[in-house]
């Protein structure tokens, strides 16, 4: 995988979605005045727990929802994510 760079403060305003990056592998850099001082990447092997792709988690966009919580109650999201009433 490419790797990329990131100033501090968009890693800061995007750190969310960035550690879902590298859990899928990717490694960034961190840059400070365009000099690179930082990298984020994925745990070794052996410290990780193994992530389902279709982990709710690691799919965001897909079951995001406009506004706060959207017209979704408690009950619709433990069903979506859960698959129980």
């Amino acid at each position: 995988m490419p790797q990329v760079s990131f100033n501090i403060h968009a890693a800061k305003s995007n750190l969310s979605r960035l550690v879902m990056r590298a859990e899928k592998g990717e490694r960034i850099t961190i840059a400070r005045a365009g000099r690179p001082v930082a990298q984020l990447g994925p745990a070794p092997q052996s410290e990780r727990l193994p992530l389902s792709p279709d982990d709710p988690l690691l799919n965001l966009d897909r079951f995001a929802v406009e506004g706060p919580g959207g017209k979704m109650t408690n009950k619709d999201i433990d069903h979506l994510l859960y698959g129980h009433a």
